[in-house]
């Protein structure tokens, strides 16, 4: 597997925000094999952040185990999806299975969003409302729709996106982690650019920040990522921090297009 460490900057941040006692979101991030995996827990007793924690762990270990201990013919964009659906399909069954073992944990689950660049692309996986977005140039977009209660009423045009940010009922999510034996994981890949900058967080940052004010952040300091990932969590704690908020910040300095003979096919592995 190539370094992608020279390729890829990434930088993150993490806060419980103003009013929660604890921080229920978990992230991992890895440059050298080009993975970012963030997840927001949801339960009481502190079992959100057992979910998060397991979500983020299992797939963060398993995936980096996989695509460093591989060497040779490069992987399929299909291949690099149904890698990341089967693990987080694996992160599923294992949050399930804990809850059902231990009552303090009943009805605990995670929304999962999760990135992987390889070959000038980037795989996205995604359940619930935890979100990706990009920057290219002065374009700033979501990339990933959310699971959610209020995607679904602004999709049927019950109301509009301007509605849907004073709505009171915006964490409903349709899709999560753990909750049921099975999920359905969203998996996409897109394009990559050299200056792209990609956000992946969770839903206390969009619902305290707006997008606009998100954009000026990055496009205001995207030389220096480690600040715009603080300062985007101040941000949501200064307009009112009412949950916590986690952030990871992708930028992609150069291309950094698959070479022959590099990665190993994963048959034995996806069999």
């Amino acid at each position: 597997m190539p370094d992608l460490s020279s390729i890829l900057e990434i930088a993150s941040a993490t806060h419980p925000g103003m009013v929660r006692g604890h921080n229920e979101d978990s992230i991992a991030a890895d440059a050298e094999v080009g993975l970012a995996v963030l997840a927001d827990g949801m339960g009481g007793y502190n079992a959100g952040e057992v979910a998060s924690g397991i979500a983020v762990a299992l797939i963060s270990s398993e995936i980096r185990k996989m695509l460093a201990n591989h060497d040779a013919a490069p992987f399929t964009a299909s291949e690099i999806e149904r890698i990341i659906a089967e693990h987080a399909g694996k992160a599923n069954a294992a949050i399930y299975h804990a809850a059902q073992g231990n009552p303090q944990y009943s009805g605990m689950g995670t929304t999962l969003v999760m990135a992987c660049w390889h070959d000038n692309q980037v795989a996205v996986g995604h359940i619930g409302d935890s979100r990706l977005y990009r920057l290219r140039g002065g374009t700033f977009e979501q990339v990933t729709r959310d699971h959610s209660v209020l995607q679904e009423q602004i999709d049927s045009g019950m109301i509009t996106r301007e509605q849907a940010r004073h709505a009171q009922h915006k964490n409903l999510v349709t899709r999560a982690v753990g909750i049921d034996p099975q999920v359905e994981t969203e998996v996409r890949t897109y394009p990559v650019q050299a200056d792209d900058i990609y956000l992946l967080c969770s839903d206390g940052l969009p619902d305290m920040v707006a997008d606009e004010d998100i954009q000026l952040t990055l496009a205001t300091l995207k030389a220096n990522l480690p600040l715009a990932a603080e300062q985007l969590v101040q941000q949501a704690n200064d307009n009112g921090g009412r949950d916590n908020v986690s952030v990871i910040l992708v930028r992609v300095l150069k291309a950094f297009p698959a070479r022959a003979g590099v990665l190993q096919k994963l048959k034995s592995w996806l069999k």
